[in-house]
């Protein structure tokens, strides 16, 4: 598999939205839930939500997360911002800063149902890492579930499995309070520098 990732700009706009709404739902998170307070979060639909990260694949340097391509087509999205600008997760009180370095973050992936079980988050991963580089990161972190074993609810996986990062050269920081599929998570970093 070789997987071309690139940041989400405005230029891939439709290729962004074939990801993260591939179906038109009032649900659709739109990769804004660690973006935006709960509260604002809470009070857009959808639409706003679509709206507010498209704007950031226009005017947001750095782009708010990149995209995998496989062939020409789009596979999936992963969204990696420096933690400071992910309001939802600087007031988190169950993923909590473990120093001042001013990481980025990586909170979850999105990877088109006909792609899956092709390696397309674990590039996604790899892309999220060289687009942190490059704009000067010192340091990534992650935040996944810990399967502890057994078997995680692909849906509850969007957040990135610790054997996923490991692989990646990420090294376990500390087990947080946060929970996915009843298990929990970890604070995983790479450093850059």
């Amino acid at each position: 598999m070789s997987l071309e990732v690139r940041p989400a700009t405005a230029d891939l706009w439709d290729d962004v939205r074939k990801v993260l709404q591939p179906k038109k739902s009032a649900h659709t998170c739109w990769c804004m839930a660690w973006r935006l307070t709960t509260g604002d979060y809470g009070r857009m639909t959808a639409e706003e939500r679509g709206e507010h990260l498209r704007t950031l694949t226009e005017k947001a340097d750095p782009p708010p997360g990149v995209l995998g391509f496989l062939d020409g087509e789009v596979a999936g999205w992963c969204n990696v911002a420096p933690r400071r600008q992910l309001d939802r997760l600087t007031s988190s009180k169950t993923i909590t800063p473990v120093d001042d370095l001013p990481v980025w973050s990586v909170t979850c992936f999105v990877v088109r149902k006909e792609f899956r079980g092709k390696g397309v988050a674990s590039g996604l991963l790899e892309g999220a890492v060289e687009h942190a580089r490059a704009n000067g990161a010192p340091a990534v972190e992650g935040y996944p579930v810990d399967p502890e074993g057994g078997r995680v609810n692909p849906t509850l996986a969007y957040v990135g499995t610790m054997d996923m990062f490991e692989r990646a050269g990420f090294r376990r920081i500390q087990r947080t309070e946060a929970k996915s599929d009843k298990r929990h998570r970890w604070i995983v970093r790479r450093d850059l520098v």
